[in-house]
């Protein structure tokens, strides 16, 4: 009988490793019959390009022969491989830096090479992180806020003189004018015109608002008109009313001279020329153009040039809005704050004021940690070439499916984020340079960093997002395990039902916010439009909610809305929500409760460590083999070792010549070919000193871990495979005829790993004996079935008839009965005389020590006339 039809099996080296798990852990465990009582049998597939062909195949002819093994009917391979170029080199290493799950065959790949390949993946993306991370909060800190809040203070509490109001109560025309020449005028110049003991501030001390916030040049008023007859008056009043100033529109907007007639403050002055954009207020979106009037570099100018646009009348009816722009920079905090204060003229009558304070890091570069930030900023320009190579290697490989991924959809949005990012903060370093060389050669010009300041907040806005993003990927990395994809697998099948939900949502939340708008909307701020109704409707499902504001709306409409709201959407439509999330969250609890983690990490790192204890007990053994070599190798007694005496002792403890000539030459400082007393004492302490690390840093590392190792635990260890020692770990082991490792001799374990695979080959046919018996029975048991249908037809058959007589249906019924009877006898038989047919004789092993003699198929055991094993 074959060993194997379905295809090769491991080899016998590979096989050993199924004492990684009990060996290693279990209290004096060896790798022996004992500890594998339960009958786990774990065999690892490690792919070594380099030694497919050296590792011979179980139950093949091993010999061990003067130290080394060599298998029957083929020579040793003692050719070298062929040399590989080093541009070879170079591109495999430059390949190998983009294998990523994605690019990597998961069919054919181990759960090793995985748990590496997602490990890398991981940490490189940790870097990729943290270095985002690092460029976030280096454009921000706690000084903007409380620049922004102090500069706040300053311009919109400050009070009128006489009227004890501020700008953001302002209400009237002549609270406009109150404010310019009062809290702005103070605000800009006065204040900081004199110290506090009334001592003058002269020379290069002036234009620093609080004594330390510059002014970058003069402040500007800007104002935008509609022109007269700009709307229609009904017939009715067209006598009464000769004047009509309609709300802001850019095609009724005033382009006309008035007043003086002359100066920018009295002519129009288009966009282009004043190189503004849009500026969004409170009721409408104005545009760049206008009328405007610089103000001076001190108090009393300004303060004129504002008296002057009040006595000529320069608002007026035809007044929409206007515009205070100022821009000052703190050098302490190497900050800027661009301030706007907005104050519109509704075609109601009235002021609706409005501002802006954007505090922004204009100059990038100052201190050593913003050269920390530079050099980041390098970084992450490299990780973002990097990962747009990986994504183009993604879409060649994939083409259409790459799409058919979300986690690639966010891959490409966070780059496309990133190099926007990237784009824009090259632009904005050069443009802040150009604008201040200009600013500073004419200082009494306006400082217009508006511009660039929105920008700066859209860069903000937009990186906040690439960094939220950015966290979210974290999840395609950690979804191996089970655990991590909860929340994923449960929105992803809970999709259709949300949908589902959404709709039903959003037609009763529409319906409900279009009724708030209508009923509340001339009353009630909240309802004033139909975003502020959606808004207030998905505070009210939170808590937050004006039932007082309602209820003084409208007594009865007011809490009948309410509480309808309140009914339909929190205690119905949440709760079916909140339903749909919870049963869907069982389901995947229930699912995820006997799956398995796609990768085992806590094995890989257990395997790691096995592998790491291994190589420190090889060196260990290692020392301590050149050790007893030392004290052994002078067979003359005369107190001084050649070299072909200490080649003969470790050659007959298994080392090679490249490690023998090695330790030599590095003691053998005169060149005479002999270890004399002084220099065998040097090796000895050398070696003792190596003894000394190595067995610190053992129990150091099983502190740790904290995981104690029993000795025969770890002599085991040292005998496994590395994969870290490339060549010289198990091949050299094999080449060189291993010497014992602290008792356990390698001859021995080659003996018992052949016993397991042989084992495992028995085990397996009894296993396919078995299933062939539950096959049979499985027929036998339909065959039952089928006999027993068929009987109940003849019986009916039989006593439907009536044709027959009584006596008749008898004698055919008792024919009938006999003849299956018959049939039954003769299956049985022949099942009886098949399974008779499979002798088999039974097979010991006295010495596995496996608590008892195992018995196995004798088909299951090639006949070896050297074997070890007794057939009874």
């Amino acid at each position: 009988m074959s060993r194997h039809s379905s295809g090769k099996r491991s080899s016998s080296s590979n096989s050993r490793n199924a004492w990684n798990d009990d060996g290693l852990d279990a209290p004096g465990g060896r790798p022996d019959s004992q500890q594998s009582g339960s009958g786990e049998f774990e065999s690892r597939d490690l792919t070594l390009a380099d030694e497919g062909d050296m590792m011979p195949t179980a139950m093949e002819g091993e010999v061990y022969v003067n130290g080394e093994i060599q298998i029957a009917g083929q020579q040793k391979n003692k050719g070298k491989p062929a040399p590989v170029s080093g541009f070879t080199k170079f591109k495999n290493g430059l390949r190998s830096i983009w294998v990523t799950s994605s690019l990597m065959d998961s069919k054919t790949a181990d759960s090793e090479t995985k748990a590496y390949v997602l490990l890398r993946e991981l940490l490189i993306y940790g870097i990729f992180l943290t270095i985002l991370l690092v460029l976030t909060f280096g454009m921000t800190n706690i000084n903007m806020y409380y620049y922004t809040k102090v500069m706040e203070e300053l311009f919109l509490d400050s009070t009128f003189a006489d009227t004890k109001n501020s700008f953001r109560g302002m209400t009237t025309m002549q609270d406009f004018w109150r404010f310019s020449e009062g809290p702005l005028i103070n605000g800009l110049y006065k204040d900081w015109e004199t110290y506090y003991n009334s001592d003058n501030v002269t020379g290069e001390d002036l234009g620093y608002i609080y004594f330390e916030n510059k002014m970058l040049g003069v402040p500007r008023l800007r104002q935008i008109k509609v022109s007269n007859s700009s709307c229609d008056i009904h017939s009715d009043f067209e006598e009464e009313i000769k004047q009509c100033y309609s709300a802001y529109t850019a095609s009724v907007e005033d382009t006309n001279p008035f007043g003086k007639m002359e100066g920018s403050a009295w002519t129009y002055n288009k966009a282009d020329d004043l190189k503004l954009g849009k500026v969004k207020g409170m009721l409408h979106t104005y545009s760049g153009a206008g009328y405007y009037q610089n103000l001076a570099t001190n108090s009393s100018h300004s303060l004129a040039i504002i008296q002057d646009l009040k006595q000529n009348l320069w608002i007026d009816r035809g007044t929409r809005v206007v515009f205070f722009d100022f821009t000052v920079y703190n050098a302490n905090i190497n900050l800027f704050c661009i301030v706007r204060l907005l104050v519109e003229f509704p075609a109601t009558g009235g002021v609706i004021p409005s501002w802006t304070f954007r505090t922004v890091k204009l100059i990038r570069y100052v201190s050593t940690f913003d050269y920390i930030v530079l050099g980041c900023e390098g970084i992450f320009v490299l990780f973002l070439l990097y990962y747009i190579v990986e994504e183009s290697l993604e879409i060649k490989k994939h083409k259409l499916k790459y799409l058919y991924d979300i986690w690639n959809w966010l891959d490409l949005l966070i780059l496309g984020i990133s190099l926007i990012c990237v784009a824009f903060s090259a632009y904005r370093y050069w443009e802040v340079s150009d604008k201040l060389t200009k600013l500073l050669a004419e200082p009494d010009e306006f400082g217009d960093f508006e511009f660039l300041s929105y920008w700066s907040v859209q860069f903000n806005y937009i990186i906040a997002g690439a960094i939220f993003l950015a966290w979210i990927k974290v999840f395609k990395y950690v979804s191996f395990n089970k655990t991590m994809s909860q929340l994923t697998t449960t929105l992803g099948k809970a999709k259709k039902d949300i949908v589902g939900f959404l709709v039903m949502f959003m037609i009763i939340f529409f319906a409900f916010a279009q009724l708030g708008y209508l009923l509340f909307g001339t009353q009630v701020r909240d309802f004033s439009n139909l975003i502020n109704a959606m808004l207030t409707l998905f505070r009210i499902i939170l808590g937050d909610f004006d039932f007082h504001e309602l209820e003084s709306a409208h007594r009865v409409l007011g809490p009948i809305y309410f509480i309808f709201f309140v009914f339909f959407v929190f205690f119905v439509l949440l709760n079916m929500f909140l339903a749909i999330i919870n049963d869907t969250y069982a389901e995947v609890k229930a699912e995820l409760a006997d799956a398995k983690n796609e990768i085992e990490m806590g094995e890989f790192f257990k395997q790691q460590y096995n592998k790491m204890m291994s190589k420190m007990n090889l060196k260990k053994d290692k020392i301590s083999g050149i050790q007893k070599a030392l004290r052994s190798a002078d067979k003359d007694n005369n107190k001084k070792i050649d070299m072909s005496e200490f080649r003969t002792e470790l050659k007959s403890r298994g080392y090679g010549d490249e490690e023998i000539e090695a330790a030599f030459a590095k003691y053998d400082l005169n060149g005479d070919r002999v270890l004399d007393e002084e220099e065998q004492r040097k090796m000895q302490d050398d070696l003792e000193g190596q003894r000394a690390t190595l067995a610190r840093e053992f129990s150091e590392l099983e502190a740790r871990t904290n995981r104690p190792k029993s000795r025969s635990s770890r002599t085991y260890s040292s005998g496994e495979d590395s994969d870290d020692e490339g060549t010289s770990g198990t091949r050299s082991s094999r080449r060189q005829g291993l010497r014992p490792i602290n008792g356990v001799a390698y001859e021995e374990f080659t003996v018992l790993s052949r016993r397991v695979d042989r084992m495992e080959h028995s085990i397996g046919s009894i296993v396919s004996k078995i299933d062939a018996v539950l096959v049979k029975l499985e027929a036998m048991e339909k065959a039952k079935l089928k006999r027993k249908e068929n009987m109940g037809k003849i019986l009916d058959s039989i006593t439907e008839s009536t044709e027959h007589s009584d006596e008749m249906k008898r004698d055919q019924m008792e024919r009938l009965v006999r003849e299956e009877l018959e049939r039954v006898t003769e299956h049985e038989e022949t099942i009886f005389i098949t399974d008779e047919t499979h002798s088999h004789t039974t097979l010991s092993y006295p010495d596995c020590q496996l608590g008892e003699s195992q018995e196995f198929d004798e088909m299951s055991i090639p006949d070896e006339t050297a074997s070890p094993y007794s057939f009874s």
